[in-house]
Parts: C-alpha cells; structure tokens; sequence
C-alpha cells in the first residue's frame, strides 16, 4: 500500500521548476505504464492516462509538474504528518493523490483521463495543458474535469477572470523651473491612484459561491530625467473579475475607472469559469464527502477546460494562501482525504 506522504516527498526531492519537468514526466510515464491498467500517451513533458470503458461519463482530474523556482526549500522534509518542500503545498501533494488514485483504478464506474502537464507557473504560451487542447483535444476531452490546485480539500469552484491593462496619460514636457510651461502626466495619474485605493470590488454570489473582485494598480512607468516634467506616465491596472460579468463588461468597466487616458492597452485577459456545481458527477464528490465548497477567487486552468466545453473545478490538497512561499508544507490527512475521494468517485461513479 502506498503512504501518500512518502509519494508526495519523494515527487518534491525531483526538481521540476517550470521548463524543466522531464525528470519528473519521466517518473509519472513510468509508474502510469508499470503499475496502471490505463492507456498511457506521452506528449512533450506531459503525461496522459486514459480508460476506454465506454462508459456514460468521463471525468478528467489534471495536475502541473511544475513548480516555482526554488528558495533554500528544494529538499523534502516530512515532520509529523506534515510535509515541508518546494512544490509541497502547490501542487506534490495533490499530484501524489492523483497517481496514487490512478494506480489503483481497476474497472471504473465512469472513464477517466490522467492529466499531468508542465509549465502551469510561467507564462500562457508555454502553458502544457493549453497545447494539448490546441495539438491533442481528444486526449483531454470530457464531461467535467478536477483541477488539482490547493484548496485544501474543498470545493473551489470555477474561478475569477483577470484582466491586465495599461493606460497611457500624455503630459508636455518642461523644465521643473517653469513647471507651469508643460504638463506633468505623472499628476494626471493622482484622480485614479486614488479611485484605485478606494475601490470596493463587487461580491456577487453564483451558484452560492461568493466571488470577491478587486482592482489594484501594480506598475508605474513614467519620468526622463530630474529636471524634466515627464510628459507620459504609464499605469498598469491588474483586475480580478467574478464569473457572472463578460470580459468585454471587463474591460468596459476598468476603462470608465481609469478615465481620461490617452491609449489602452490589453496586456493580457484571462476569461473565468463559471461554477461547475450542477453537474450530477460532482455533486455526487460533495455530498458522499461532505465537502465545503466555495469560491475560487485567483484564476487557474479550470479556465481552459471551461473555455473548451468542460465545466470544471479546483479540488486539491494544500492552503493555497501558502503557496509559492519558502516554507510551504501539505498535511497528510488532506492527500489521505483527497485520494480516497477522487478513488471512490471514479470507482463508484453516480451509483
């Protein structure tokens, strides 16, 4: 019988930071191939373990190998029935319930499909599950998918959209002597600076989650010299958006915020997921389970799927409030929690 802990510390001792997953794609190929009864595809560094049944539904359950770079916490450290390391809490332990649960699948209730993908913590085009929906679909295809991410063995449902904007506010230049000759773009940014720290995100509630939208200034760019009023002055808006608002409601909503800008720029737009709670698979995870649900208010891949066809959700092991930090652990009993439920779900399907 596999100790959950043991599997989650030995996947933290293999470095996988994001780019360099092989070793850790090597691992998972192998286990999948030797100890599994499922068709195992490998795609670049990610992994795919498939049932053929036939059955009525398919549930997809994913994970990324990858980590965030390292921060003196590369070794696996178990304490207790807690285990320390990079990757421990974002997202080994998961990954240690998924394999584990993929092992033990013999005849399933419903098909499953394995997902173990790379690149997750870097920027969207090297993400390894969206290349697989854009070079594979039919590899990750199904009726609705678990997203391993921290949630510390709840429910978070769907997620928030993210939008990235930069707003550009023209100025003149003139010699800080005779500041009344130019204009300075720097003050045009003082109004919305301070809309900005004034802002209360809505708080809708969907499908009984409760979503919290929030909108922070995250860079300026301006300034040519100490003597000089700067005639631009860049601002970089981040917003986080419930799923009941479209991204064009998104962006319609920062651009009135930030007012009379000169240009806008999308830099980058994440769409969200709705809650995937209606479907009768996983209602059927909650209530065997009793399991809290909630909001998912960062945005993960649960998008991608949602954005594909499949509803989704994020049900993992690990406090995400401590992921990416030095000291970041996972406690046994929410792997232990998280295996048996994913194992009883695809054993015992909607009976």
């Amino acid at each position: 019988m596999i100790d959950l802990l043991d599997l989650a510390a030995e996947l933290v001792d293999i470095p996988s930071e994001s780019h360099e997953e092989t070793a850790l794609a090597d691992l998972f190929e192998r286990r999948l191939r030797d100890g599994s009864n499922l068709a195992v595809d490998r795609v670049g560094d990610s992994v795919i373990a498939r049932s053929d049944l036939n059955n009525e539904h398919r549930l997809v359950i994913a994970g990324h190998l990858d980590t965030v770079p390292a921060n003196g916490n590369q070794q696996a450290r178990i304490e207790g029935n807690r285990l320390y390391g990079l990757g421990a809490c974002d997202m080994k332990g998961g990954l240690a319930a998924q394999l584990a649960t993929a092992l033990a699948v013999d005849e399933p209730a419903v098909d499953v499909t394995f997902v173990f993908y790379p690149c997750e913590e870097v920027a969207a085009q090297y993400n390894g599950l969206s290349h697989l929906f854009e070079t594979h679909p039919q590899l990750v295809d199904g009726d609705v998918a678990l997203l391993g991410e921290p949630t510390s063995a709840a429910i978070e449902a769907g997620c928030q959209g993210t939008l990235r904007v930069k707003a550009l506010y023209e100025g003149e230049r003139a010699h800080t002597a005779r500041p009344w000759k130019g204009r300075n773009a720097i003050h045009r940014l003082g109004p919305i600076l301070r809309a900005l720290e004034q802002y209360e995100g809505r708080r809708p509630v969907v499908d009984g989650c409760e979503y919290r939208e929030a909108m922070q200034a995250v860079y300026v760019e301006a300034g040519v010299a100490g003597n000089v009023v700067p005639d631009e002055a860049t601002l970089t808006v981040n917003y986080r958006y419930a799923p009941d608002r479209t991204p064009g409601e998104a962006e319609e909503h920062v651009a009135e915020l930030l007012g009379d800008f000169d240009q806008l720029l999308i830099d980058d737009h994440s769409q969200p997921a709705m809650p995937a709670l209606t479907h009768p698979l996983l209602r059927q995870l909650i209530t065997r389970n009793n399991l809290e649900v909630r909001a998912k208010l960062g945005w993960t891949d649960v998008a991608r799927f949602a954005v594909n066809g499949i509803p989704a959700s994020n049900f993992g092991a690990g406090d995400a409030s401590i992921a990416h930090t030095q000291g970041e652990f996972v406690e046994r009993r929410e792997i232990e929690l998280v295996h048996a439920a994913l194992l009883n779900l695809v054993n015992e399907g909607l009976s």
